[in-house]
């Protein structure tokens, strides 16, 4: 396990400096991945060839950088600093804000026209038609589940197994959203992508709807995570969603127009539907639960130095 005082600096400068504004890495390895999906995948292929061409593309992708974010780190003086940028580079706490916060403010001043735009631009459900509820149930969920994904996950593989854990994690995260869809065009290519995304979050997912049960109304959050999360298409946002929306206290999921399609979903949780001012309280139970997983690390880590003194 990595020095917490570590995890604890990458949350810090993740609140302090948000995501680059320019040449951030993971923009370099989208174009990565674009060029190596463009040039393996053929979808008029079989689907054991077209499976096989995207687990190499997956490889191909993901591993060099893995690899090398390892030898970095294993360097010398240098390598706490590889893992605090790895860290700060994969998590997504105030960019998950700064996405959030102006939707909030839209729906508070009636601006339902910009509300639908800048929700657009973190959920892949059509917003057009989507009226003030749907737009803070669209984005309460996004928080819930960015949450898991975007963050604590992030926090989890970093302190399982550092540098190359969190790099590992990020890329494979980042193939799945570009790769994971059920579409003609990734149906078997990107197969390997979301089965791979599901196995790293499979554990985090569910220490995830653990906390946010234990930072809100817990007995609600639990029950409805035990009872309705099976219900969800996903094994690993099922538990999540269901625990948050538990611990909130609010209706989420229902309904909703994906790719030109209605898709029909479970309803989630308890209580009234989500209001605007439910997208902030969504923003402080993921706050909490950072203080949360920071706090026992650091406790971990003095008592583990307390035991060896």
């Amino acid at each position: 396990m990595v020095s917490a005082p570590l995890l604890l600096a990458g949350v810090v400068l993740d609140q302090l400096l948000g995501e680059p504004r320019r040449w951030h890495p993971l923009v370099g390895f989208g174009r990565l991945a674009g060029w190596l999906e463009r040039r393996l995948n053929q979808p008029a292929l079989a689907q054991r060839a077209s499976r096989w061409r995207g687990v190499c593309a997956w490889l191909l992708a993901v591993l060099p950088l893995t690899l090398a974010t390892w030898a970095l780190a294993s360097l010398p003086w240098v390598g706490w600093l590889v893992c605090l940028l790895a860290l700060y580079l994969a998590l997504g706490l105030r960019s998950l804000n700064e996405h959030c916060r102006p939707i909030a403010r839209a729906l508070e001043a009636g601006e339902l026209d910009l509300a639908r735009e800048r929700v657009g631009y973190i959920v892949s459900r059509d917003t057009r038609a989507l009226d003030a509820e749907g737009i803070a149930r669209a984005t309460t969920e996004s928080v819930l589940e960015n949450g898991s994904d975007a963050v604590f996950a992030a926090l989890f593989w970093f302190l399982l197994l550092g540098a190359p854990g969190v790099v590992l994690y990020r890329l494979a995260n980042t193939l799945d959203a570009m790769w994971g869809y059920r579409t003609t065009r990734y149906r078997h290519f990107g197969w390997a992508a979301a089965r791979l995304d599901d196995g790293l979050n499979y554990l985090p997912a569910r220490l995830v709807a653990l906390t946010y049960a234990l930072c809100g109304h817990t007995c609600q959050a639990l029950a409805c995570w035990r009872t309705q999360a099976p219900q969800w298409d996903s094994p690993n946002a099922g538990p999540v969603m269901a625990a948050g929306a538990g611990a909130l206290n609010l209706q989420l999921g229902g309904g909703g127009h994906y790719h030109g399609q209605w898709h029909i979903k479970p309803t989630l949780g308890a209580g009234p539907a989500a209001a605007p001012q439910d997208i902030g309280r969504a923003l402080r139970l993921v706050r909490r639960g950072v203080v949360l997983w920071v706090g026992l690390a650091l406790l971990l880590w003095l008592a583990g130095g307390y035991w060896h003194a």
